[in-house]
Formats: structure tokens, C-alpha cells, sequence
């Protein structure tokens, strides 16, 4: 009898095989391809309109593993026509190393096994309604979103809705934005629970991970809380989705397979007819729309838990201040830090830039330190005496012969974490302190890091966006922005929702735990409207006047985009297919195509790049034309396309 079997490889149809096995959809099994052995499932469709004629190769083996049910396979060929990618791509999300894991020993599990926690807390009247609206439509799709003020206690009530999932057999998935969120995550689902999740993540060994994806396939393993790749885990009996700062931009994943988990994470749960709640302190624009029109349902948490206030600001204007030379803290920041430090309070200084300064030049001879890679300046990194390349990893030694005479004497243009982390050890020599950024949070020893910084034995942080990801530091009452404007610029149509999404998220890190909490701006803007704006206890006044620009320029919600990045290493060439191609799609296509422009970062790892921009109705219907397009194109040899629907960074 012959199969239709998907494979994890670049193809977007099924290969036909035969096979004496008893086979059904979903059943995952071993095949011949090529000269290789290769795990792939039981899809639902042939190939269609084959022309060429293959000699059908048998199935060699059925794996001992529950098949993967029917809803996952219509999410997942969803999944590829809304992102335009190929099904066996699709498919490479969900297998781990493009195999499966069979039935492993029961004892393998034991350690994520649920048990019956009677540790109960005790909610709000505003939590217990929101959680009445949670479980109202529970079992089936749905999607409802708790909107509450940095620390407001959104967790628990999503906690006690997943609870009562749990407790009828069914499994549970918890996405967060960021992995270093998962160790002080994981030890606040073990004190409601009482049972250890299984954590998914880029970085988990491969060992964890087979008995993980072993156990959910199995139903053995009934909540995971993970990254963005968990949402592609084979769950056997999903009963609910949780998408933690819904709003979040790391759920875009901008490499390899392009997509916004948030929005597969609605699709996933529309297909398996189970519901989904979306946790945000300011929903996305996409999400105020769909509330706004009726399509989400919404609850609201305004106080903080045990009626904590909300920070107070005060605005520092540098014009009225003569900051010294090479120093980026005025006397009156250093001033009100020392007031708190006397307090016993914890203290962040926040610029959201790594290393120690941004642009590197050299005092003699003028050059501009760049990465030969990209077209972006290398940024130095004091700490490993390196030149870091951000986006392509480049790292070239600072130690430079100059064209003028002998070595470079170096400027250092602009600050980044490292350069106010040696300004704030000058000014305050006798408190501990510790950079908080990708770069000394991801390592190994970062949870120790976290305890410390949680038991107020590091006294003053210094530290990039990473910080305001959902971090509870119980003695963090001072927030030191050190440059606001910095962080406000760009070219980014959505630069001004990130901003406000950033410093709601930032200014809830401070006065958690009830005591007086200030954050204060430093800036030059004159204009200190921007801050009254993004420090507003109500953000849908904000989100109303954006959703009104939106409409009225045609923007996202309103229309898709969908960006075709056309790469190459030859600079010639490229344009002159970026022309053809646009010129292509015009005539075919009803929608407006944009450009081509070159990219705002032109050259990266040793590519040109040139954005085209497909502005059209929200509908399946511009992929499935475009999808029919750029088959039909045949691109000059060296030429990459790469698709992203509803684009985040336009870089």
C-alpha cells in the first residue's frame, strides 16, 4: 500500500512510499532517501501532479511513538502557507535533529511527574474575577488577554487556570520571551505546583531534551515552559497555551524558518480548539486591535498585588547640567543613587546598548572601526579587550598599526554598559555591582548571579533591555535611565509602541515588594512629553492615538506586509534582479509593492541585501499568490530570497 510520508528537508510535498507496515496519518517512521536513512511522518496528502516517474522505495521501520494527531498536521501546513516556507521545514521545527524519540522507560519521566500541591494563595477580588473570565470558555478556542500592571500578580491567576487544566489530564505549554527567564520562572512554578516543568530551550542538553519531547509525545510530561521552539512539540493532549508578555518582540524568530510565535501560537490553539491566554502589561498593537474589535476577550489586573504603588519619575535635564568630560552620570543622578543606596535599596542604571562604547576611531588617523563583514561600526568590548561584531560575530584585537605613524590612539565615541558599570565603580567604590545583558546573563553561573542580586547582595545593577523581561527583584526601588533619548531613536515604524512596551515593563521592576520606588530620566529632549506618555499608568491611551496613525497611513493592523529580502554577494547584480523581480510582482500581483530599497544595514556577514515590500489585505490569499510567484521567478545564480511575513525589524 503507498503513503504519503513528509520528510525534514527542504521539499514542500510528502515523498510516496509503500510499505508492509499497518501505517495510519501521523505515524512516524524510518525511510530510504538518497543514500540515507531519514525519520518522517505520514502525512496527509500526495504529492500532487508528479511528473516524473520514481521508483517507489519502501518504508524500512514504524516507530514505537503515538502518532501525531490530525489537528497538528493541519496546523503545521497552515503554518507553511501563512510564513511561506516549505512543509518539510515545518516539519524540522517539530523533530528533534530531524529524528523522533521512541517510548523511553517510565522511571525517565518520574521527575516531571504532577503531584497535588496544597499550597494554595489567596487572590484579589480583581484576580478572581479575571480568573472567572479565563475558565469561562475553557475547553474550547478562545483567546483571552490579562492585562495588568508590572506586577499586579497576572502569574498566579494564569497559574490557578492552568491548574484546573492540569487536573483534568490534559498538558499544558507556557512560552516566554527570553531563556534566561526560565530559572526564577521554574522556582515560582514550583512553589504553586509543587512539581518541577519540563524547561525547552536552546540551551538544554540533548539528553533532556529526548526524554522531553519523548514525554510529551507520550502524555507523560504534562507542562512545559519554554522558548519560542516549544510551540512545535508533538503534545499529545494540549489543554491550554500560555504566551507570557504576549507583546514581546523575541517571538519573532528573524533566521531560519521566519515566524511570530504569539500569532503560530493562536493558530495552534485555534486548530486543537483549546484556548490561549495572552499575559502583557501593554498588549501589542495587533492585540489592542483584536480586543478592541471584539475578536479577544480581556481582563484587567490596575493595582499591583498587595496594592504596591506604582514608581514615582522625576525627569534630570542635562541642558540645565555640565556633565564632565568622558562621564555620562550628572552629580544629581550620583546624588539620588547614594540617597537610596543609604536606604538599603538596590539601584539599576539602564542603557540599552552592550560593551563598552559603540563607535571606535582612531585620534591620528581617522579610521572608523567597521566590521568587514557588515556595514555597522564594531563595538569594543573592554572586558575581553575585543572589537565584537553584534550581528556577525566578527572579533578583531583593538591593537591596530596606524597609516600615520605607529599605533592608533583611540577615541571611544558613546557608552555602553561596561563604560557606565567603570563610571558608577569610581563613583560608588564600596557596592558590589554587576552588569545585567545577554552578555553575563546567559552563562552558566547566571542563576547564581539572580540569587544574589534577589537577597540585595549586589547593590547596584547595570543593565540592558534584558532586564525589564519579567525579572522580580524584591529590593529594586531606583531606576537610572541613563540616556532616554538614545533609547527612543530609529527608523522603525513601531519604535514608538517598543519604547512604550520597554519602560512600562522597565518601571515595573522597581517597588515590587510595596516600598517607595523612583525612576529618574536623564535627557536633553526639552520635550518631556514622551516620558509623561510611556510612564502613564494606562497605555491604551497611548495604543488609541497609535491605532488612529496606524488606519490613517495604512499600517499594520490595518494591512499586511510581507518583506522579500533579496541577498548577494555581488553588489551589481543584486540590484539590477531586485528591479526585475519588482517589476515581476507589479504585474502580477494586486497589491503595492514597495522599493526595492537597500537594507537599513546593507551588508551583513559578507552579503549585500535589498528590501521589496508587499503591501496588501489581510488575507491567505497574498501568500498563496506570492508563494505562486516566487516559483515561477527564476533568480540570477548567487541570489537569496528570504521571506518575512508581517515583519517586525525592517534592518
Amino acid at each position: 500500500m503507498k503513503f504519503p510520508i513528509l520528510l525534514p528537508n527542504i521539499f514542500n510535498h510528502p515523498f510516496t512510499y509503500e510499505s508492509d507496515f499497518k501505517l495510519k496519518l501521523g505515524d512516524y517512521v524510518v525511510v530510504p532517501f538518497g543514500k540515507s536513512k531519514v525519520t518522517g511522518i505520514v502525512w496527509d496528502e500526495f504529492e500532487k501532479n508528479s511528473k516524473k516517474t520514481f521508483k517507489i522505495k519502501k518504508v524500512l521501520k514504524k516507530l514505537e511513538i503515538s502518532a501525531l494527531k490530525k489537528d497538528t498536521i493541519k496546523f503545521l501546513n497552515w503554518f507553511c502557507k501563512y510564513n511561506l516556507i516549505p512543509k518539510g521545514m515545518a516539519l524540522k521545527l517539530l523533530l528533534l535533529s530531524s529524528n523522533a524519540i521512541e517510548k523511553l522507560e517510565e522511571e525517565k519521566y518520574q521527575n516531571y511527574k504532577t503531584k497535588k500541591n496544597e499550597h494554595s494563595f489567596v487572590l484579589s477580588k480583581d484576580q478572581k474575577k479575571s480568573l472567572k473570565l479565563m475558565n469561562k470558555f475553557s475547553g474550547k478556542f478562545r483567546v483571552h488577554v490579562l492585562q495588568g500592571t508590572t506586577g499586579s500578580g497576572k502569574t498566579i491567576v494564569y497559574f490557578e487556570s492552568l491548574k484546573s487544566v492540569i487536573n483534568k489530564g490534559s498538558q499544558g505549554l507556557i512560552l516566554l520571551p527570553e531563556i534566561g527567564l526560565t530559572g526564577q520562572f521554574e522556582q515560582k512554578f514550583f512553589e504553586f505546583f509543587g512539581f518541577k516543568p519540563a524547561v525547552w530551550h536552546s540551551g538544554i542538553s540533548k539528553k533532556k531534551k529526548e526524554i522531553i519531547w519523548s514525554g510529551v509525545s507520550e502524555g507523560k510530561i504534562n507542562v512545559v515552559i519554554g522558548a519560542r521552539s516549544s510551540l512545535f512539540l508533538p503534545f499529545k493532549k494540549l489543554g491550554l497555551i500560555i504566551v507570557d508578555e504576549e507583546h514581546d518582540q523575541s517571538y519573532k524568530q528573524n533566521e531560519g524558518v521566519i515566524y511570530n510565535a504569539r500569532d503560530m501560537a493562536i493558530a495552534r490553539a485555534s486548530f486543537e480548539n483549546i484556548p490561549i491566554n495572552l499575559i502583557t502589561a501593554v498588549p501589542s498593537i495587533e492585540t489592542y486591535e483584536n480586543i478592541k474589535k471584539g475578536k479577544y476577550l480581556v481582563s484587567k489586573l490596575n493595582k499591583r498585588y498587595q496594592d504596591a504603588a506604582l514608581p514615582n519619575y522625576e525627569i534630570i535635564n542635562l541642558n540645565n547640567i555640565k556633565l564632565e568630560k568622558q562621564t555620562w552620570l550628572s552629580k544629581e543622578i550620583i546624588e539620588k543613587a547614594n540617597f537610596h543606596l543609604k536606604k538599603n535599596d538596590q539601584v539599576l542604571f539602564f542603557l540599552n546598548r552592550r560593551g563598552f562604547s559603540p563607535h571606535v576611531l582612531c585620534n591620528k588617523c581617522f579610521n572608523n572601526y567597521t566590521c568587514p563583514n557588515c556595514s555597522i561600526n564594531l563595538v569594543y568590548h573592554k572586558k575581553k579587550n575585543t572589537l565584537l561584531c553584534h550581528y556577525c560575530g566578527f572579533k578583531s584585537s583593538l591593537d591596530r598599526v596606524c597609516s600615520k605613524d605607529g599605533r592608533c590612539d583611540f577615541i571611544f565615541s558613546g557608552p555602553g554598559v561596561e563604560r557606565i558599570s567603570e563610571e558608577v565603580k569610581k563613583n560608588f567604590p564600596d557596592k558590589k555591582t554587576e552588569i545585567f545583558s545577554s552578555d553575563t546573563m546567559n552563562k552558566k553561573n547566571s542563576s547564581d548571579t539572580l540569587n544574589k542580586i534577589i537577597n540585595n547582595e549586589i547593590k547596584i545593577l547595570i543593565g540592558t533591555q534584558l532586564i525589564s523581561k519579567g525579572f522580580h527583584f524584591p529590593n529594586l526601588n531606583c531606576i537610572i535611565v541613563v540616556d532616554i533619548d538614545l533609547s527612543t531613536q530609529g527608523h522603525d515604524l513601531r519604535a514608538a509602541e517598543k519604547s512604550l512596551q520597554l519602560y512600562h515593563q522597565l518601571l515595573g521592576r522597581a517597588g515590587r515588594t510595596g516600598k517607595p520606588a523612583t525612576v529618574y530620566f536623564q535627557t536633553y529632549n526639552k520635550n518631556t512629553k514622551m516620558i509623561s506618555e510611556i510612564t502613564n499608568s494606562n497605555p491604551d491611551i497611548f495604543l488609541d492615538r497609535e491605532l488612529i496613525i496606524r488606519k490613517k497611513n495604512k499600517l499594520p493592523p490595518y494591512e499586511r506586509f510581507i518583506s522579500l529580502i533579496l541577498t548577494s554577494e555581488n553588489e551589481k547584480k543584486l540590484e539590477k534582479d531586485a528591479f526585475y523581480f519588482k517589476n515581476f510582482l507589479e504585474e502580477r500581483i494586486n497589491a503595492k509593492v514597495l522599493g526595492p530599497v537597500s537594507a537599513p544595514i546593507f551588508k551583513l556577514k559578507k552579503k549585500f541585501r535589498i528590501r521589496l515590500l508587499i503591501r496588501g489585505s489581510k488575507s491567505l490569499e497574498l501568500q498563496n499568490i506570492i508563494s505562486k510567484l516566487i516559483t515561477k521567478y527564476k533568480f540570477s545564480k548567487g541570489i537569496k530570497l528570504t521571506v518575512d511575513v508581517d515583519p517586525i525589524n525592517f534592518n
